[in-house]
């Protein structure tokens, strides 16, 4: 039975994962700013994106295109869905695989799940990018991860787990940090709460969509945490 009370936490392998998401985030805020981080925050846009054509294939509508910019933007042109369904779904949904991909780190064949899963969506999304920016980034980490792929089975360099997690915590941390950005600090007119706003008969502007979300994409973070330890436990 799942230990849900989190009794006699914690253990060798609970307190790992607590270290390694502490020092990630940690060494993700003191480099925010720098260049190293940047792959890893267009995956963050890129997942992003990824959720919009989700939802809108599965609101039976038609993805024409993807893109990922420099300056950490992207564009999702889709046609026909729900638009309701749409919009949210990609500050929500990055915050989920973030959650999703932390939850999967806690076990080596998740991570192997979690990895393969990942280059399949790569692969896919590569050959719908409208822009070399998305593509370079797809092509980038194929080669990145089938990379730790082939030395976690052929080598003694067993690093899958962890670079999984990585890309949870950061894909996590910067799913929050975008929200608070884009639709809480500053408000944009042609941001996705504020499209959602003028959709939704729900008496709340932008601001308060941003605040919702941002609040939901918190709790994912929390919950990752919290679950990632009940399945070690």
């Amino acid at each position: 039975m799942p230990n849900w009370e989190l009794k006699n936490c914690c253990d060798h392998d609970q307190k790992l994962f607590i270290a390694f998401v502490g020092v990630y985030t940690v060494v993700i805020l003191l480099l925010w700013r720098t260049f190293l981080l940047t792959p890893f925050k267009l995956i963050t846009v890129f997942l992003h994106e990824a959720s919009h054509a989700i939802a809108c294939l599965l609101t039976c509508g038609k993805v024409e295109g993807i893109q990922v910019h420099g300056n950490e933007g992207g564009v999702t042109q889709t046609r026909g869905g729900i638009y309701w369904v749409i919009l949210p779904a990609g500050y929500l949904g990055s915050s989920f695989w973030g959650m999703a991909l932390i939850l999967a780190s806690t076990n080596i064949l998740t991570a192997r799940i979690a990895a393969g899963c990942f280059l399949a969506a790569l692969v896919i999304v590569l050959f719908v990018a409208k822009n070399w920016t998305l593509r370079g980034l797809c092509i980038g980490f194929i080669i990145f991860i089938a990379v730790i792929w082939l030395l976690q089975e052929k080598t003694k360099v067993h690093i899958l787990r962890y670079v999984i997690l990585f890309i949870g915590v950061m894909n996590s941390l910067f799913s929050v940090y975008d929200i608070y950005d884009d639709l809480i600090s500053r408000r944009v007119n042609s941001s996705d709460a504020e499209k959602f706003a003028e959709v939704c008969p729900c008496p709340c502007n932008g601001f308060g969509w941003g605040v919702i979300w941002g609040m939901i994409s918190f709790v994912f973070l929390c919950a990752s945490l919290y679950l990632g330890l009940v399945i070690l436990s």
